[in-house]
Parts: structure tokens; C-alpha cells; sequence
């Protein structure tokens, strides 16, 4: 696996290699802007809100400010090369779409899960059949306890 070093940390070229292939097929062409928003969220650990994301960016490329971070992660958001998704009352985090995941969140801790996309089938499935709905659950996180808070007295 390749790997390019993005500010102190390495990201896998790679996927890196096929987002950008996707964006182009999609949108026409990598701006300054959409590469380091990519770069950034490879190089991420986790989630970042779109503030996190312009303030990094922001230190390398002082151009990109944080209205141009905002209008780039619509159109990727658009294009489907981002998600973004609400993990309580905070504001709305980021992340790449290319790896299907839902979140959960402890409601005492904080603690985000990230669960495959399969977990929600089900319940997709009997939501369609008896009331003709389909479900996204990407937007928003589904809120309970966790593990560790679920074995507290």
C-alpha cells in the first residue's frame, strides 16, 4: 500500500488515488480546495466538524478559508464522496462516503460506535414492507448507551 505523508500523519494514496478518480468522474475536477479536504479527512481520525476542517487546512493553505470548506463539502456532499452526520446536539461532523458506516452514540459518555451498514438492514427491510418507508440512516446517529454506561447501577 502507498502511502503520502498529509501534515503529520500518512494517508493511503491509494484510496486517496480513487476518491480523486470518483470526484473527477463525477465533478470534472480536483480543486485546491477538494484535495485537501480529502487529504485532511484521510489523514483524520475519526470525524471532524467542518470548523476542525478549515482550521487545518486553513494552517497549510491560507487561502482556503472556512466559507470555501463549507461550499466544497456541499458539492461533495452532492457528488456522494462525503457524508455528514449529526452525533447528538453538536454540531454536524464529516467523513468520507467510500466506507458504509452507521454511528452510535452513548448518551452519557459521548462515546461514538461505528457499526456496519448491515446492522440496519433489517430494520429496513420491515420499515419498507409494513409502512413503504426507506431509511438513511447515515444523517443521524442512533442514540442510546453504551456497553460500559449500560453496566452502571
Amino acid at each position: 500500500m502507498a502511502v503520502r505523508k498529509s501534515r503529520s500523519r500518512r494517508i493511503d494514496t491509494g484510496r486517496y488515488d480513487a476518491i480523486v478518480a470518483d470526484i473527477r468522474l463525477r465533478a470534472g475536477r480536483i480543486t485546491e480546495a477538494r484535495s485537501a479536504i480529502i487529504t485532511t479527512l484521510l489523514g483524520s481520525n475519526g470525524h471532524v466538524t467542518a470548523e476542525e476542517l478549515a482550521a487545518q487546512i486553513h494552517r497549510q493553505l491560507p487561502d482556503v478559508h472556512l466559507s470555501t470548506v463549507y461550499r466544497t463539502l456541499d458539492t461533495l456532499e452532492e457528488i456522494g464522496v462525503v457524508e455528514h452526520v449529526h452525533l447528538g446536539h453538536g454540531r454536524a461532523v464529516y467523513h468520507l462516503a467510500d466506507e458504509f458506516h452507521h454511528h452510535l452514540v452513548c448518551d452519557n459518555c459521548d462515546k461514538v460506535v461505528e457499526v456496519p451498514d448491515s446492522v440496519f438492514n433489517d430494520v429496513g427491510v420491515t420499515l419498507a414492507a409494513t409502512y413503504g418507508f426507506t431509511i438513511r440512516p447515515h444523517h443521524f446517529a442512533v442514540a442510546g448507551l453504551c456497553r460500559v454506561c449500560s453496566a452502571r447501577p
